[in-house]
């Protein structure tokens, strides 16, 4: 008996009283045959193309990448690959087996990344989901607090999304946390910031040539351009007969140079418009006591029922940043727009 196997059925035994007990599990009895770096010299041939390419790739001689694919297919029983002229093409099977062993490769790169982070004090990376519309300086702030905790930070992957999107990334288990309008069912989002939403178009629109309040009619006239987040619309340009006309763009800059270039009105977040009312590039529609709605934004976490440390502490300074700004503007910049009346 190997010296691994037995360590792995020291590792099994329990006492129970006096009698000791082996709990049987199927990865503990069963044999590995294929072994990590043969998958990863198959992956290179497939992705280079041929043996050639990915000795060369791999820094190891064709001969030794010829005999580790034909021993990996021997040890499956099955044919992987097959050689037309130079070429090397995936069979059905091999294709089958592709995808499914990269992923293998995957979880085990990002476990010695993980083991290798522990060692270094850094724990778990924090994967952060962010609808596009929170303010970036909360963000940054936030980040550079958590930072600044000391050796036992994690690392942090920021992910920032379109509002209609967040829902189906809440659904990845290796997300951590999500800011977000939308709280998916079956998990507790608490209000984070409220973000205020008003209507602008470029100086000379149709619409402010008027010289009086803009209705919902007038808008019915012209076209919306909007960021993709159709739930959000508000229930002023929803009334009358009719719904407004309405392009929809998938980035916030290009929602801008449109605007911009007078092509429409939109109902855009204050605080990330105010340099362009500054400069006098965008107005404001009037719109009378309708001016603006706000949407909330929550704080939720991904993985309610595993929640790391790190995660925890990131929503802790989260919800400093945002609610100490909400409460009464003790940062020391002024509050954006989308928080001031």
């Amino acid at each position: 008996m190997t010296q691994s196997r037995k360590q792995a059925m020291k590792t099994a035994i329990h006492h129970d009283g006096d009698r000791a007990t082996y709990r049987s599990r199927p990865h503990d009895i069963h044999n590995l045959y294929v072994s990590l770096k043969q998958w990863r010299i198959f992956h290179a041939v497939v992705d280079c193309g041929g043996f050639a390419e990915a000795a060369k790739s791999l820094h190891l001689s064709q001969s030794t990448i010829s005999y580790t694919v034909a021993k990996l297919q021997d040890q499956l029983g099955t044919a992987l690959l097959r050689i037309e002229g130079r070429r090397a093409i995936l069979t059905p099977e091999g294709r089958a087996l592709l995808e499914r062993s990269r992923n293998v490769l995957k979880e085990a790169v990002e476990l010695e990344t993980f083991a290798k982070n522990l060692g270094q004090g850094w724990g778990e990376d924090v994967r952060l989901v962010v609808d596009h519309n929170f303010p970036v300086h909360l963000l940054t702030r936030a980040l550079s607090r958590f930072t600044g905790i000391g050796k036992g930070a994690a690392h942090v992957r920021v992910r920032e999304v379109p509002t209609l999107q967040a829902e189906d990334i809440l659904r990845d288990p290796n997300v951590d946390l999500a800011i977000s309008e939308r709280v998916p069912l079956g998990y507790l989002g608490e209000p984070l910031t409220e973000i205020e939403y008003i209507a602008v178009a470029h100086p000379r629109h149709p619409l402010l040539r008027l010289g009086r309040e803009v209705t919902s009619i007038d808008l019915q006239q012209h076209i919306r351009i909007d960021m993709g987040h159709l739930h959000a619309v508000d229930k002023f340009a929803q009334t009358g007969s009719q719904q407004a006309r309405r392009w929809m763009m998938n980035s916030f800059d290009t929602v801008i140079a449109a605007v911009r270039e007078g092509l429409g009105y939109s109902w855009l977040p204050a605080h990330r418009v105010q340099k362009w009312l500054d400069e006098g590039e965008l107005v404001r529609l009037p719109l009378g006591e309708k001016r603006s709605y706000k949407s909330v934004l929550y704080l939720i976490h991904g993985r309610p029922w595993c929640v790391s440390p790190a995660a925890s502490r990131l929503a802790e300074v989260l919800r400093g940043f945002a609610g100490k700004e909400l409460r009464s503007g003790e940062d020391e910049s002024p509050a954006p727009a989308a928080l001031s009346s």
